[in-house]
């Protein structure tokens, strides 16, 4: 379907464009390690919504949590390794190269500009789209991009407060506009985090199945998330 962006937050990044109908995913993060519980997720999203690509964004500097355990570079170099062998994933340094604090509004700001013509599509679980309200000039994100809410098949996605209302409003059982829109998505939820991951490489306890063996072997190499 062809549609012409209106004005709704796109109209100060240029002129009007024809919207092409391909859809460019967004996944951000700290990406502290990188792991297997941000790789499979992002895999069934691309999947199931067609996505011309998923674009794995690492945070410089994050406002909802606390500071990256390693570098910038050391966390891109990770990401680049674990997707290698997956040709829709891209590691994409915006929010390292603009700098500090990173708000996802920007962010998209910066990639309407870089992609005039494609539909944005911001990944993020029931936690985070919960908290959706608390986050940076939230209420312009959806006037650039679409939401995909990740959950386990079943689980309930929140419905009440601004986010419920917000959802109710705006979901939709397909993608059709480039912005606007909203999405649920069942995934396979693996039950892991960078915290325990960090904890266990702290400890020295072995994390083969839980990482990709490139980024395993990378964190060895350079000695990280040690004492």
């Amino acid at each position: 379907m062809l549609a012409i962006i209106a004005k709704s937050g796109r109209e100060d990044f240029g002129k009007l464009n024809a919207f092409s109908g391909q859809y460019i995913g967004i996944n951000g993060g700290t990406f502290d390690p990188i792991h297997f519980g941000h790789l499979r997720p992002a895999l069934e999203v691309q999947l199931a919504l067609g996505l011309e690509e998923v674009r794995f964004i690492p945070c410089y500097k994050p406002v909802h949590r606390d500071q990256p355990s390693v570098s910038a570079e050391h966390r891109c170099a990770m990401i680049a390794l674990a997707i290698a062998s997956q040709p829709k994933f891209v590691l994409d340094k915006v929010e390292i190269e603009q700098g500090g604090p990173s708000y996802m509004v920007h962010t998209l700001q910066t990639l309407t500009k870089r992609y005039p013509a494609k539909g944005l599509v911001l990944m993020m679980g029931t936690d985070a789209f919960a908290k959706f309200d608390t986050w940076f000039e939230w209420q312009t994100i959806l006037k650039l991009a679409n939401l995909a809410i990740t959950h386990r098949p079943g689980e309930p996605i929140p419905q009440s407060g601004e986010v419920g209302q917000l959802f109710k409003k705006s979901w939709v059982p397909k993608l059709t506009e480039p912005f606007g829109q909203i999405v649920d998505v069942p995934i396979t939820q693996l039950e892991l985090s960078a915290t325990a991951l960090r904890s266990y490489l702290k400890q020295g306890v072995c994390v083969d199945y839980l990482l990709p063996s490139p980024v395993i072997n990378y964190i060895q190499q350079h000695q990280l998330y040690q004492e």
